[in-house]
């Protein structure tokens, strides 16, 4: 099975680094390594000499903003225009563990009409070899399935960190919505994409992933603005709010206020700055 790895960029140079190395010393290596490079020049000719020369795609913000969705579906793109048939979206902060390539494509050939996901495991700042895998904290409130295990998931547990789907099931979920930009929604609104088209959501046992550190915030205040904006593009859509974890604690800091719309209808999110 034809696979290739896709992989969204803009910064952490050293972390894709680390991924491409793990891509290249796995035990399967994919056909090839899709990189799209997000506001991120320089990338073009980065790792020509390798064994797996990358695919730099560059493109560039939208309206300021990074491209996430509109990224994904361009990497995918040119992985099918090169004959994959089988795409492996992984974050650029994660190093992909040496099952996780074989995993994927052992449960794509018994399940080709699934989304798959596997575990993500994150790693402290100075834990990014191997050796520091086995110390790797996996969230209690996702999946671990034992190696070779399929279990069936709730698609609003789905997350964009590490995932495959088939060239044809791609098609059938019709990729990302580019109306997302920024930071949130985009792959939840991927998953429930999947669910009206009958996709199911599948968890891949041994197929783990694992996240490099980097500095970030609790809740995300930076991309404040984004979160709104893409939460509400999927309430409309949807019904229901994305995110709530974060837009509670957003609202517990008073940094934001729920008004209600009504009884069968989703809330509106507003800045407590904004009129």
């Amino acid at each position: 099975m034809k696979t290739s790895v896709i992989t969204i960029v803009s910064g952490r140079r050293r972390h894709l680094e680390r991924q491409h190395d793990a891509l290249l010393a796995g035990p399967v290596t994919p056909d090839e390594h899709v990189v799209v490079a997000m506001d991120e020049p320089g990338l073009e000719g980065w790792r020509s000499e390798s064994a797996l020369p990358p695919l730099i795609l560059p493109m560039e913000r939208v309206d300021g903003r990074l491209p996430l969705a509109s990224a994904r579906n361009a990497g995918a793109a040119r992985a099918i225009a090169h004959g994959a048939e089988l795409l492996v979206f992984l974050d650029v902060d994660c190093i992909p563990g040496p099952g996780l390539l074989s995993r994927y494509q052992a449960a794509a050939t018994v399940l080709p009409r699934s989304l798959l996901s596997g575990a993500v495991g994150y790693l402290g700042p100075d834990e990014h070899d191997p050796e520091t895998f086995a110390s790797a904290r996996f969230p209690s409130f996702r999946p671990m399935p034992a190696p070779g295990e399929l279990l069936d998931a709730d698609p609003l547990l789905f997350w964009s960190l590490s995932f495959a789907v088939t060239v044809d099931t791609w098609r059938e979920i019709d990729g990302f919505d580019p109306g997302y930009t920024g930071y949130g929604a985009e792959d939840t609104d991927f998953a429930q994409s999947a669910v009206v088209a009958g996709v199911p959501h599948t968890w891949v046992g041994g197929a783990e992933a694992f996240h490099q550190h980097h500095e970030s915030q609790h809740p995300p205040v930076d991309h404040l603005d984004d979160i709104l904006r893409n939460g509400a593009r999927f309430a409309d859509r949807w019904g229901f709010w994305p995110m709530r974890g974060w837009l509670d604690e957003f609202e517990n800091q008073g940094l934001i206020e729920r008004i209600s719309t009504g009884e069968h209808t989703p809330p509106r999110y507003l800045r407590r700055d904004q009129p």
